[in-house]
């Protein structure tokens, strides 16, 4: 009986907590985008290892669990082929780890003008920022603001009618890598992926809020388990707010 009840109750609070991502959501994000998926749309992915989550780099493939890897990409990616099997999708993830904006803009040809996306998401910058405080990378603020401007005007140069989302960095305070010497430094960056996004015309995904909210029903390491990388309810939550965009 003592294991039933334990049972029951740990289930009762799986669904407290499931259902309160879509509150949660809706919190950081009262209003949808209006981005309307097409028959045949090609859904690109871009990114550092938020994105990348474990992807298998050999798998060229679109729609698949190995290409798409282990985060919000492919929870994303999974409810939208079930809701839209009339669409044809073509959904890839071309995330790869510890990128900033200048190594997606060293590979941008191959890994997205040459897949001619109809919807680009990119996500980056908390690298721009993290590997500047460790040591491992000697750009700015201005750097990131300069490179991720380039990138975009490339892409609209030759994607002129691409829809953009733009993820904002993000960063769980007090967890393992993210502690008080972040800031307010890194509170720029996001700032300018707010601004960037405005500029380019782009939906902006506040995911900063998104986690603020989140840890008003779960602590932040229920969310993330080292401050940057989300666990599996974190990038579930990601890409119920990435769904929101559309």
């Amino acid at each position: 009986m003592i294991k039933r009840r334990a049972f029951l109750k740990g289930t009762s609070m799986a669904g407290v907590l499931a259902l309160s991502i879509p509150e949660i959501v809706q919190a950081a994000m009262p209003k949808a985008s209006g981005i309307k998926l097409q028959k045949g749309d090609v859904i690109l992915f871009q990114g550092d290892s938020i994105t990348d989550a474990g992807r298998k780099k050999d798998d060229l493939n679109f729609n698949t669990p190995n290409s798409l890897g282990g985060g919000y990409a492919v929870q994303a990616a999974a409810e939208m082929l079930l809701k839209h099997p009339d669409k044809g999708l073509k959904i890839y993830n071309k995330g790869i780890s510890g990128n900033k904006v200048y190594q997606l803009a060293e590979r941008w040809d191959k890994d997205c003008l040459e897949l001619k996306p109809q919807v680009l998401s990119i996500l980056i910058g908390v690298n721009d920022y993290w590997h500047k405080h460790n040591g491992k990378h000697d750009g700015t603020i201005e750097t990131y603001k300069k490179d991720f401007r380039a990138l975009l005007n490339r892409t609209k140069e030759s994607l002129p009618n691409v829809k953009l989302i733009i993820g904002e960095p993000f960063a769980v305070k007090g967890i393992k890598a993210v502690d008080e010497s972040w800031y307010p430094a890194f509170d720029e960056y996001r700032k300018a992926a707010k601004e960037i996004a405005e500029e380019f015309q782009a939906v902006f995904i506040p995911y900063q809020k998104v986690f603020d909210e989140a840890q008003k029903t779960a602590p932040g390491v229920y969310w993330t388990y080292d401050g940057v990388h989300p666990s599996l309810a974190g990038a579930k939550l990601m890409a119920e707010a990435w769904l929101k965009a559309l």
